[in-house]
């Protein structure tokens, strides 16, 4: 990761995260599918308004990986910080709706643990 960020920021800990998935892509195809959903950022309120009219729901996890393993249709990632990083009432029934209908939903603190956690989602098991 050549660039300078400030890891306190959950956002900056997400950016080095989807930089090693680019990295890791030949190792990992299915991270080529893995994408970012922007529904919690703050925002002007026209460009909010017009987001929400579009479908942008707040709670919707970080980040989706769309690919089947382990029994699970795809995984979905909230990203937090490494202290301090707490679920809100909508993350917590977006996890269970999704859960519900058989994604695996992990909270990651940090970068390395969402690493960890991909890692182990990506490689058979035995």
């Amino acid at each position: 990761m050549s660039r300078n960020y400030d890891l306190g920021h959950e956002t900056h800990q997400q950016v080095v995260f989807v930089e090693w998935c680019e990295l890791n892509r030949q190792k990992y195809p299915p991270l080529d599918s893995i994408y970012h959903v922007p529904n919690g950022e703050m925002r002007h309120p026209a460009i909010a308004a017009k987001l929400q009219s579009m479908g942008v729901k707040s709670g919707v996890p970080d980040l989706h990986l769309p690919f089947a393993a382990h029994g699970f249709h795809s995984l979905y990632i909230e990203m937090k910080r490494l202290v301090g990083g707490k679920l809100s009432k909508a993350q917590k029934e977006w996890r269970e709706r999704l859960s519900s209908q058989g994604n695996l939903v992990v909270t990651c603190e940090g970068w390395e643990e969402a690493v960890k956690t991909t890692i182990e989602y990506l490689t058979p098991k035995p």
